[in-house]
């Protein structure tokens, strides 16, 4: 009887079914490959890795650097063929090819690159030294970049969980110190909430538009919306939406989770957090709002414009108040989402439209150069910290007394990363902030531009603070105070950031006309 029906069951389906049902759709591969040789970087140092002894001191995070100079190097001559032959998709259309996607896939690999010669120095000597945090950190480039360049919520979707629960696991990748256990568990548990209020909006999209594909969704609501009677749904959608991202960016009131995590991780990978984790969140912000939902632009506009304000006076008010320069660095990071919520902002005013103006290249030099002068801060406290001889590492303010006695070059690139921060002329902090301003100004927002530039100053007493203790205070041991080592793969991540700080805020030009020419897909 059972292979009687087995043979009726059988019967029904054709003996062969067509072979164009498995075509899947046309790749191209070199276009991919920033993505593919950080893939190939993660698998070799893992499956290698697992089968030899243990390498040379450095050599992980020499793979690392080389991997992600590599895969920059790619995304610049996929920049030129960008230029070249215009933008496009990839993959059946889920993947942007702009050089949007480019500029943040560079943002991307620069920032994994200082973050590899700064974790060395970290985990050398330690249990932890291995293989297995680089192969985390070049699994969240890849979510980061798939976020940047993502032209699918789903595919959006698994970029953003390839990047958070990388990131989840590097936060707790301290083994030997509670801190960095709850810093883990923390991130994790409000990023699975902050995760199915993302997902629970791109249900409510494709309820409303009928798709999840950003292009297709542009035309869906181009016939559909009506402006004087909104879609219920796509406005729930659009909420659940700008909660998951708020979370992501660390915008206020979405920030609390930033104190902690930022705190109690292993400062490399605060850095890393810091850096690539809100650049892939801003990319996101801008696929999402601006380049899938420009019709809700008077929806979704004014929360932005909210978020910004909170985050501008949460973030610089808070850090002031703070003793642990982690939790300053945390808070200011909060402050500085709040100066790319400014650019958001910019945009919104001319989404959909045929001239985009400066909005989105102003978020995209922003988190170039916010990434580069971020992991150096980073740098410095882990080198200091370390020093402390503290299993997870003194990073107090106290720490901080009289390091221009004990250190004085560390103290000067410090000075440098600090004072960009806080947007002093002839540094890359100061053309950042200049230029999402000058987007909002452009835009007639000029409520949120003073508020912006009140904030920087409110900011400016916290960093002068720190510099205040490292210039004039003595250490708390005097002559007696512990030595600040600087090993060399860390000297080379906050001297180069250094550099790149004050060449960029000389020499802005050529950044400047780069960001200029960043396109975007399905406008």
């Amino acid at each position: 009887m059972i292979s009687e029906l087995a043979s009726s069951f059988a019967g029904s389906f054709p003996a062969q079914l067509p072979a164009q049902a498995f075509q899947g759709p046309e790749v191209n591969w070199f276009a991919l490959s920033p993505m593919l040789a950080l893939l190939a970087g993660a698998l070799g140092i893992m499956v290698v890795g697992a089968m030899t002894p243990q390498w040379p001191k450095g050599l992980y995070a020499f793979v690392s650097a080389f991997t992600a100079g590599t895969a920059g190097a790619l995304a610049m001559v996929q920049w030129d063929d960008i230029t070249d032959t215009g933008v496009q998709t990839l993959v059946g259309g889920v993947v942007a090819f702009d050089t949007f996607a480019m500029f943040l896939t560079i943002t991307i690999c620069m920032s994994l690159l200082l973050v590899s010669l700064l974790t060395d120095s970290f985990l050398r000597g330690t249990p932890n030294e291995g293989p297995e945090i680089y192969a985390l950190y070049m699994v969240a480039a890849i979510g980061g970049i798939v976020m940047a360049s993502a032209n699918d919520l789903i595919v959006l979707f698994l970029g953003l969980e390839t990047l958070s629960l990388a990131l989840y696991v590097l936060a707790a990748s301290n083994r030997r110190s509670l801190k960095s256990a709850e810093s883990g568990i923390k991130y994790f548990v409000l990023g699975g909430f902050a995760s199915a209020f993302f997902l629970y909006g791109i249900a409510l999209l494709y309820g409303a538009s009928g798709t999840t594909n950003i292009t297709e969704m542009v035309i869906a609501f181009r016939n559909g919306v009506d402006l004087d009677n909104s879609d219920p749904l796509a406005l729930a959608g659009i909420a659940m939406l700008i909660v998951g991202l708020g979370f992501k960016v660390a915008a206020a009131p979405f920030h609390v989770w930033t104190p902690d995590v930022y705190e109690g991780a292993p400062s490399p990978v605060t850095a890393f957090m810091a850096s690539v984790g809100k650049a892939a969140a801003f990319a996101a912000m801008i696929r999402v709002l601006v380049t899938a939902l420009p019709f809700f632009r008077d929806d979704w506009g004014p929360v932005i414009w909210a978020l910004a304000v909170l985050s501008l006076v949460v973030g610089s008010f808070l850090a002031v108040v703070q003793t642990n320069v982690k939790r300053m660095l945390a808070y200011s990071s909060v402050s500085h989402a709040g100066f790319l919520l400014v650019g958001v902002e910019a945009a919104r005013n001319t989404a959909g439209e045929a001239l985009p103006g400066d909005g989105i290249a102003s978020v995209a030099l922003y988190l170039m150069l916010y990434s580069v002068l971020v992991i150096g801060s980073f740098g410095v406290v882990t080198v200091v910290s370390k020093a402390s001889g503290d299993e997870d590492g003194d990073s107090s303010l106290d720490s901080f007394k009289g390091l221009a006695k004990r250190r004085p070059t560390l103290a000067l690139a410090f000075t440098v990363f600090l004072l960009a921060q806080a947007g002093v002329p002839l540094t890359s902090g100061f053309i950042a902030k200049f230029g999402v301003i000058q987007a909002a100004v452009e835009e007639e927002s000029y409520v949120i531009a003073v508020i912006a530039m009140v904030a920087a100053v409110v900011a400016a007493f916290l960093y002068l603070r720190i510099m205040v203790n490292m210039w004039l205070a003595d250490s708390d041991g005097g002559d007696d105070a512990e030595p600040v080592t600087i090993p060399f793969s860390a000297g080379v991540a906050i001297f180069g950031a250094a550099a790149f700080t004050l060449f960029v805020g000389v020499f802005p030009g050529w950044l400047i006309d780069a960001a200029q020419t960043v396109s975007i897909i399905a406008r």
